[in-house]
């Protein structure tokens, strides 16, 4: 049967279970527009095209299915390459599609022409340029294929404006991916018997979890695995969730600003075993001085990860929903209780530094917003962030028991994601309670997504951690310019009112006490409630390791005598 290329695009796309897409549209894709008007596809008109990409990623991280935004070319197309990245450093399965300029315009600086496949190949899997709708078909499905498989990842397809104009024979199923890649890696006997080995001889041994596991889904294979081997877990940024944070064996996250146990137990152990993670240099601080005294175990689908960042005596490459299994029958019952018991002493003297330990005097600290959020929502929420301060006291403070109720911008550390990956995660998951925790300076980049909210009627609920600062920075200016707050100041609207002028309710919270009530009256609204709560402006995230330093060199946050005065 023939059909245009527009009409296999949306043919394609509904075979592929695509229920929603998100975009913004011009003159290039707008054959593909036209021909959308007749199939069962809900699109979500966004703002900007950066803010399409952010809710495809957000519908991605929020299911583990493929998102997918759609724009124009020229400035349509480059706009979505902040998401593209940030999908990409993420490996966060997303599909982009944009229109091109005519294929016989292509390379004369036509109105609109740019060659995004060219500006797109460092952040993407993989990209396809389509001019004949013949290839639209094969394109797609291959581009699903590749997004979701093997390590996942974001793909573009750009199709030029004949290609989805002009016809073809359309045959899904002939048009079904070719084979990809080499074949995997030869069986790993050896490699499963040495890490067998280095398990059950280890007396000090942490396990740090990753992405990876939310990513193949292999959470109760984890669990199993942590609870049989009795190792405890220090979680990256990107896994929390992964493993629930009231667990016994749940140390929290690892890193720059992780817990000061957690970065003193990876310091002091004898092995480490990275499930799905990549060694970030934010979890692993300088690494002549790593871990100096562990083994290292290394399991991770993408081979190219294997001795990258950390060289490691044991590497397995495969899905962790694989491997853990294949480990845990040759395991011995681990006895690690006077190790545990080591952990327990560290964690009490971080204790005592805790802001949550400390008088608030009146002020409102984010840490408390935080803690609060999450005791008014029962740590039920699905919360995403931004990037800066706000997303470390979030992933420091908000307990997360639940795989995928955290969504935040890792690897590309992108402001400007939190608002739009949350209208993405609520499309996707529209019975979660979804809220929003935001710097004052990321909210400012992408907040004409409130106009989507309220056109698309969309319910959840904003939380600015408004500090007058862009604060991460503001911190690093603290603590290494000697305070010298160089273009850090920033001054905002008025949120509430922001919030009016686009037909939404908005609360100003200045105090302490106001903080659960305001959260219990957004959770009672049944529709988009943003709260600004204007926060202590120079407040820090402690623990943080300097860049260059060690885990073990962190800046701790002062006794509790030197800051109040007071013995608490």
């Amino acid at each position: 049967m023939k059909k245009t290329g527009a009409q296999i695009l949306w043919e394609c796309l509904v075979r592929e279970g695509v229920a929603d897409v998100f975009g913004y549209p011009g003159g290039a894709i707008l054959p593909a527009y036209d021909a959308m008007l007749a199939y069962p596809i809900r699109h979500i008109l966004t703002r900007h095209e950066q803010g399409a990409t952010h809710m495809a990623d957000g519908y991605a991280r929020a299911t583990g299915k493929v998102g997918v935004a759609i724009a124009t070319s020229g400035p349509g197309a480059t706009n979505m390459v902040t998401g593209l990245a940030t999908a990409m450093m993420d490996s966060s399965p997303i599909v982009c599609i944009t229109g091109q300029v005519g294929s016989r315009l292509i390379g004369s600086d036509a109105f609109q022409e740019t060659d995004i496949t060219g500006v797109t190949l460092p952040v993407t899997k993989h990209n396809y340029l389509v001019t004949r709708a013949a290839d639209v078909a094969p394109a797609v499905r291959e581009a699903f294929y590749l997004a979701k498989n093997g390590r996942p990842g974001p793909v573009l397809i750009d199709i030029t404006k004949d290609a989805q104009q002009s016809q073809a024979e359309f045959d899904y199923d002939a048009a079904a991916p070719r084979p990809h890649g080499r074949p995997g890696p030869p069986p790993q006997e050896a490699n499963f018997r040495e890490a067998l080995a280095l398990i059950n001889a280890a007396e000090r041994p942490v396990i740090l979890a990753g992405h990876g596991i939310l990513l193949g889904n292999a959470m109760a294979e984890f669990k199993a695995f942590a609870e049989r081997t009795q190792i405890p877990v220090a979680m990256t940024l990107l896994g929390i969730g992964a493993f629930p944070a009231s667990h016994t064996l749940n140390l929290g996250m690892m890193g720059m600003h992780g817990e000061a146990w957690v970065n003193t137990a990876i310091q002091e152990a004898d092995l480490l075993i990275a499930i799905g993670m990549r060694f970030d240099d934010r979890v692993t601080g300088t690494l002549a001085s790593y871990a100096p005294n562990a083994k290292k175990i290394h399991v991770e689908i993408d081979p190219a990860e294997i001795n990258k960042n950390v060289p490691v005596d044991v590497g397995i490459i495969g899905d962790v929903r694989d491997v853990l299994p294949r480990l845990l029958p040759a395991i011995a019952p681990g006895d690690r209780s006077a190790w545990l018991r080591k952990i327990d002493e560290l964690k009490g003297g971080s204790a005592v530094l805790d802001i949550k330990n400390l008088p608030d005097e009146g002020h409102l600290y984010a840490a408390h917003v935080i803690n609060d959020l999450w005791r008014a929502t029962s740590g039920k929420a699905l919360v995403v962030t931004d990037v800066g301060q706000h997303q470390m006291w979030e992933a420091q403070y908000y307990h997360h028991d639940v795989p995928r109720s955290l969504i935040t911008s890792g690897g590309l550390g992108t402001m400007g994601f939190a608002l739009p990956a949350a209208i993405g995660a609520k499309i996707a998951r529209p019975n979660a309670e979804v809220w929003v925790v935001v710097g004052d300076g990321g909210f400012q980049m992408t907040m004409s997504e409130l106009a989507t909210i309220v056109q698309e009627g969309i319910d959840i609920n904003i939380a600015i951690i408004n500090n007058g600062y862009l604060g991460m920075v503001r911190q690093w200016q603290e603590f290494f310019y000697e305070r010298r707050y160089a273009a850090t100041p920033l001054l905002s609207p008025d949120f509430v009112k922001i919030a009016d002028a686009y037909g939404i309710r908005g609360i100003n919270v200045r105090k302490r006490d106001e903080v659960i009530p305001a959260v219990q009256a957004a959770r009672k609204a049944r529709e988009t409630v943003l709260i600004d709560f204007a926060v202590e402006q120079e407040d820090t995230v402690y623990p943080m390791v300097p860049a260059g330093a060690a885990l073990h060199q962190m800046i701790r946050r002062p006794s509790p005598i030197a800051e109040t005065g007071e013995d608490v």
